[in-house]
């Protein structure tokens, strides 16, 4: 099936666009470095270079395209699927959902993007530990931002920016009542993470464990109208 697709956020202007929160650690690495190579410190220099260029290389920020399609649930996280399936209870969310959980390894692109078009109706922050993401105890053990939206439908969905072993720091660059569209960027969590997404039980999955997924572009699955 052919599918619409469209910009949800306005193309960078740049060749290699980079995340705006990456730019602190982008010039602390770089200024090290400098002060390496001005020392005579020719080794430790080019160290930091391959640092430089490698923190430079997490935090890029690719456009996406995202499909057009009212009733999909669009990817917010580049990686890979390690959950799929229903949940009887959790803190996001009253009853029954279905889990989609996206373990983001540091080679993954970390920007997070909406799941759906919608009005965000809540933001709660969680403080927690820092066990590894790929653990089904991180979902709610770890430090996670939880957000709710409810969909033009009136459906509710969830997506959490967890926190992992790596990973200190999360962002979210939203506020409640925001309006907003799918497969626009919200967020990033620094250094390996997960994204968690809750949606209705009787939505329909196009994907399964072990797959690997793309922000923005991969559709998870689709809602089913009451």
């Amino acid at each position: 099936m052919t599918h619409k697709y469209v910009w949800a956020d306005a193309p960078a202007q740049t060749a290699f666009p980079i995340a705006r929160p990456g730019l602190p650690f982008i010039f602390a690495a770089a200024f090290v470095t400098f002060v390496l190579a001005l020392a005579g410190f020719g080794i430790a220099a080019l160290i930091g270079i391959a640092v430089t260029l490698f923190i430079c290389y997490f935090f890029r920020d690719p456009d996406r395209v995202t499909p057009d399609i009212a009733d999909a649930v669009i990817c917010p996280a580049d990686g890979k699927v390690v959950f799929t399936g229903i949940v009887e209870t959790n803190p996001f969310l009253p009853g029954r959902c279905m889990k989609i959980g996206i373990f983001m390894s540091v080679f993954n692109v970390h920007v997070n993007r909406v799941p759906m078009t919608g009005r965000i109706e809540k933001i709660s922050y969680f403080p927690g530990t820092f066990m590894p993401a790929d653990r089904p105890a991180a979902s709610t053990k770890n430090e996670h931002n939880a957000v709710v939206l409810e969909t033009g439908a009136g459906d509710k969905i969830g997506f959490v920016q967890v926190a992992g072993l790596i990973a200190r720091r999360i962002v979210c660059n939203i506020k409640e009542e925001d309006v907003m569209t799918a497969g626009q960027r919200f967020g990033m969590i620094c250094f390996g993470s997960r994204v968690d997404v809750y949606l209705p039980p009787e939505a329909t999955l196009n994907v399964r464990t072990g797959d690997r997924v793309q922000a923005g572009t991969t559709i998870l699955g689709r809602m089913q109208s009451s």
